[in-house]
């Protein structure tokens, strides 16, 4: 369970750079201001892309969890 209110889960897990990235842009598209997205994933390098890009894009990156072989990044949609 998470601290943050999740209003949709991205499951890009077997996906590698730079396809997490590309998946979380697009499904940040099609959500609300303030909605937040969980991005499972078990690409080590979106550890650092995705908070990269979200603070290029405008976007609030909430905090990063590791569990086990799955990291789990969310990110507020501003």
């Amino acid at each position: 369970m998470s601290e943050y209110a999740i209003n949709k889960t991205l499951d890009a897990r077997g996906l590698s750079c730079p396809m997490p990235s590309v998946k979380t842009a697009l499904a940040l598209e099609k959500m609300s201001l303030g909605e937040v997205l969980e991005v499972l994933t078990d690409d080590p390098v979106s550890k650092k892309d995705l908070p990269v890009w979200a603070q290029s894009t405008g976007n609030e990156l909430l905090g990063i969890k590791e569990e086990e072989k799955t990291i789990k990044i969310y990110l507020k949609k501003a």
